[in-house]
């Protein structure tokens, strides 16, 4: 399998390592709720048209690694995400409906070479060791 990816006018590599936390960082993130998120957060992904390679839920954060097609802006991908897995998760998960919001406003981006993926993958691998 090729690292790049090839549509009709563009032949590309564009990962992106992807954090955003729950809002006031609490850890709502548990159990049956983090495999929900992660089933959602891989149908909106489809949906989109991106690739996760990664992903990490952690009680209060999520980390994920993607490869996107290099026309769609980073934070198109973030606020649909986010916005599919609030919905659904809100709505299967009666404890989230009391917060004004799943999700912060925030997040963090950070574009991925195939030098650095290693790295990323990695250091995402092993978020849930840290604790």
């Amino acid at each position: 399998m090729s690292k790049y990816n090839v549509s009709s006018h563009s032949t590309y590599n564009v990962g992106y390592h992807i954090v955003f936390c729950t809002k006031y960082c609490y850890n709502l993130l548990r159990y049956s709720a983090a495999e929900r998120l992660k089933t959602l957060l891989l149908q909106s992904a489809s949906n989109l048209g991106i690739t996760i390679q990664m992903m990490e839920v952690m009680p209060d954060h999520v980390h994920l690694f993607i490869v996107a097609r290099p026309n769609v802006p980073i934070a198109h991908i973030v606020c649909l995400l986010k916005g599919y897995s609030s919905y659904f998760m809100r709505k299967e998960f009666a404890y989230l409906r009391k917060y004004p919001s799943l999700w912060t406003r925030s997040y963090f981006a950070e574009t991925v070479g195939h030098i650095s993926e290693k790295t990323v993958v990695h250091y995402i691998e092993n978020q849930k060791t840290k604790f």
